[in-house]
């Protein structure tokens, strides 16, 4: 079953603070004026204060579900898609309930985690989920906090990163809706699995075994270079099998909705693919690399703006550590 007749009826976003300028990261990392925007093209980017992952998720929420004309008592499950955690225990999901107010709700709540790419897993599980009739709404809530995990001293990633939460109510489209999912693919090719990682405060490097002179290991590490390496020569053939089954072709996409891990990134994907410009929702300008909050942003910011409009075909599509490549194809 390859067809699900779901729909995205509301979507909603929390951004923190009034922004931070590529000219102030320029001061933080040491760098010569103008070199951020150069390196990255990121103009702005925010960062929490004294929010956390589970606050930002729940005014996303709420903004979703206005959108959507619902309260959270139309919700049957809660999925935090999220590659950051605000703590080990319990699941971000279940915090996020609580600061929605309604902890004693007894909703179903849970993480799907497959970092940058969450939001996408979450809305293909979920879809089967929906179809099968054991959910009738859900809310996908993407909250990340990236700026605490970063290494100040690998300026490349460093300058790339943000902060923010998007969310999505998703649930069965009517009879006679042309909404649907028409396909939707995942690889992960895991010899690339320390290209983008955090290697303490798991199983493997307790928190218990951190030293000073081992900060390094309980921060972000990531090796731009080899990502793109293997992404380029990985995207053709998965795009094949992704689009393929569909029965669509790039031009046949009003929008193409990507991970926005970096400008190298997005140039890949333009010339891999065969973008168009009007096609291309280039988001990290202003937000940044927002982890898998960037997927849901970009859908959020493209309702908004009139650029998403009901029938109209989507690809929502990115990588993510591990290495994995992800994507799904929609009729909004």
């Amino acid at each position: 079953m390859e067809t699900r007749h779901v729909k995205i009826t509301g979507t909603g976003r929390y951004l923190p603070g009034t922004g931070i300028s590529a000219e102030t990261i320029d001061l933080r990392l040491g760098t010569e004026p103008g070199w951020v925007m150069r390196k990255t093209s990121v103009a702005n980017r925010h960062f929490v204060g004294e929010e956390t992952a589970s606050q930002m998720g729940a005014h996303a929420a709420r903004d979703a579900l206005r959108a959507a004309g619902l309260t959270f008592a139309d919700i049957d499950c809660l999925v935090c898609a999220s590659g950051t955690m605000e703590q080990p225990i319990p699941c971000t999901a279940a915090l996020i309930q609580r600061a929605l107010g309604e902890e004693e709700s007894g909703v179903p709540c849970f993480d799907i985690n497959s970092t940058c790419l969450s939001f996408v897993t979450a809305l293909d599980t979920m879809s089967y989920l929906i179809e099968a009739g054991r959910y009738r709404r859900i809310l996908i809530v993407s909250s990340e906090i990236a700026s605490k995990g970063l290494n100040w001293t690998d300026k490349e990633s460093a300058a790339l990163f943000g902060d923010g939460a998007a969310a999505a109510v998703v649930e069965r489209s009517a009879e006679g809706e042309s909404a649907r999912i028409l396909n939707a693919r995942m690889t992960t090719h895991s010899g690339g699995a320390k290209h983008s990682e955090i290697r303490g405060g798991g199983s493997g490097i307790p928190a218990g075994s951190y030293r000073e002179e081992t900060a390094a290991d309980y921060l972000f590490s990531m090796d731009g270079e080899a990502i793109f390496r293997q992404a380029s020569r990985l995207l053709p053939d998965f795009m094949d099998g992704l689009l393929g089954h569909a029965g669509l072709t790039m031009a046949d996409f009003k929008l193409v909705v990507p991970h926005q891990g970096s400008v190298m990134a997005m140039k890949l994907l333009q010339r891999k693919l065969g973008i168009s410009q009007e096609q291309m929702l280039y988001i990290a300008p202003h937000y940044g690399n927002v982890i898998a909050a960037s997927i849901p942003l970009g859908l959020d910011m493209a309702v908004r703006e009139g650029r998403l409009e009901r029938g109209d075909n989507v690809l929502l599509v990115g990588t993510s550590a591990g290495l994995s490549l992800g994507g799904v194809v929609l009729v909004y």
